[in-house]
């Protein structure tokens, strides 16, 4: 049985998930405070939560009649304890599976997990309630398998049972409800310790996650959905988020409608510093880019061979071509933001013009090869900038490696900052950004078929074209993000995922910094 919410769907659903993003030691806290403000038990609370799974599960797989339930021993086995009495209730069959042999299950529950089960048990209705440990790992009975094995608490590799278990759910081949966090996800990085559920629909509580969201999290939460269980907004007040989620409320405040009196002038001129030999078309797409997204105007330097090219394709673009850095002075003079990077290269043409870029203490873009040359010869910008590394780049600014890097997501994000003083956009799934003296934000929107050559530089050029219309580097750079992941989302609702080009991204991105 294999259901599945559309795209369309899929991005509605993203779009209501909180702003705010917690730490999993916060959301710990903010758990218990929840009770106390509502003035129920730990227990009660546990209820709520397994209901409002229960009412997310019928919505999703309306037809379900069958479960099979996967309970651990702590709070997350409680929650699947009571939505398995739930379904009970209604006459559900039921399949429990433990990881231990039900007396010792027994002997290690605790606190809400221990009424959950002496709950379950005025609930079970003779015949429809069949009990496994983990040695057993039957068939499977249930036409959808709800994971409440592990919760957010999990620190090392999952090992033993646990571990035979999280197997055996991946390969039911049936839908997986994952409640609060797929077992095996870390909460705060979404790395995978050891082996993780790959859950079709994640009900979180509470508080969103950061580790459903970036790193690996992603491609095992499925669809992610968020219940607050009631938690007055008092309760939040006094807690720091780990991240906050870029929204397209943000995006509408910080674009408003132009004056009807407007001209070019009053919308900024980008300037875009690249295009090497054999490497045109990186350039010519952040031009385009920073056309689309509203600049008023787009100047391009490069190789003279590529000028006629320039032209033919996008005649709004000035384009100019330069032998050596002094030949693109006046141009870098006249523009207020330079985009630096795309298809720039790595030899003397390029690092000459790297050199004049950063003597022109404008506000910078630096991006692709100009982050090579800026760590190799140890130069910094003096002003303004936006540095927006891949995993890659990233690796090699912090003399890691890649997987370290998509291991400690936040942690590199944090260091890059500290390290350059820039603005970061760091890419991937759940791109990070981080500004000085700023919380850090996430953008939640994108899809694997933007995992395509020139992606990069469309973003590049809508970030350089929204600091030219003057917004800060943080929100050029959490803007732009945002508005290229929701460009990239409908593209491939329109087109799908696989094929996806860059330039298939450019009528979305003008559509969506016109916001209604």
């Amino acid at each position: 049985m294999t259901i599945s919410t559309t795209t369309s769907e899929s991005i509605a659903v993203m779009e209501r998930l909180p702003e705010a993003i917690y730490a999993a030691k916060t959301l710990r806290q903010l758990d218990k405070e929840a009770a106390l403000a509502l003035g129920i038990t730990g227990f009660e609370l546990m209820c709520r939560a397994a209901e409002a799974a229960f009412v997310q599960l019928r919505s999703e797989w309306p037809d379900v009649r069958r479960l099979t339930v996967v309970a651990g021993k702590g709070n997350n086995g409680g929650d699947g304890l009571v939505l398995a009495g739930l379904a009970l209730k209604l006459h559900w069959q039921v399949q429990l599976l433990l990881p231990l042999a039900p007396t010792q299950y027994l002997e290690t529950l605790q606190g809400e997990a221990a009424e959950a089960w002496q709950w379950l048990q005025q609930q079970q209705l003779s015949g429809l309630l069949m009990i496994h440990d983990g040695d057993e790992l039957p068939d499977c009975h249930g036409e959808l398998v709800v994971d409440a094995l592990l919760g957010t608490g999990l620190a090392g590799e999952v090992q033993g049972r646990y571990a035979a278990l999280i197997d055996w759910i991946n390969a039911t081949g049936r839908p997986v409800l994952a409640l609060d966090i797929p077992s095996g996800l870390e909460c705060d990085s979404g790395n995978v310790l050891g082996r993780a559920v790959r859950a079709s629909h994640t009900v979180t509580f509470i508080g969103m996650k950061a580790g459903l969201l970036t790193g690996q999290g992603a491609a095992y939460a499925g669809q992610v959905h968020c219940h607050g269980l009631g938690t007055p907004e008092h309760v939040y007040a006094h807690h720091v988020p780990l991240l906050q989620r870029v929204t397209p409320s943000q995006c509408k405040q910080v674009l408003p409608p132009r004056p009807r009196d407007g001209h070019k002038g009053m919308h900024g001129h980008v300037l875009i510093v690249g295009g090497n030999l054999g490497m045109a078309g990186a350039a010519l797409l952040a031009g385009r880019s920073a056309l689309r997204s509203g600049a008023g105007l787009v100047s391009v330097v490069t190789r003279h061979e590529h000028v006629p090219a320039f032209i033919a394709s996008q005649p709004e673009l000035m384009v100019q071509g330069v032998r050596n850095g002094l030949e693109a002075q006046a141009w870098i003079a006249r523009a207020d933001v330079l985009v630096i990077g795309p298809g720039l290269g790595r030899d003397a043409w390029a690092e000459q013009l790297l050199q004049q870029a950063l003597a022109s203490a404008k506000p910078l873009v630096i991006d692709a090869d100009a982050l090579h040359l800026l760590k190799h010869k140890h130069w910094r910008p003096s002003g303004l900038w936006v540095m927006t590394p891949h995993p890659g780049e990233a690796a090699m600014l912090l003399d890691r490696n890649t997987a370290v890097i998509q291991r400690e997501r936040l942690q590199a994000l944090a260091d890059l900052q500290q390290t350059y003083g820039a603005t970061v956009v760091l890419k991937g799934k759940g791109t990070l950004i981080a500004s000085p003296g700023a919380i850090s934000q996430l953008v939640s929107e994108g899809n694997p078929g933007m995992s395509v050559a020139g992606m990069g530089d469309i973003l590049a050029g809508v970030i350089g074209s929204l600091l030219a219309q003057g917004l800060t580097p943080s929100a050029a750079a959490a803007v732009g993000a945002s508005i290229h992941g929701r460009a990239g989302d409908l593209a491939a609702l329109e087109r799908g995922e696989r094929g996806l080009l860059a330039t298939d991204l450019l009528p979305y991105i003008q559509q969506l910094v016109n916001p209604l």
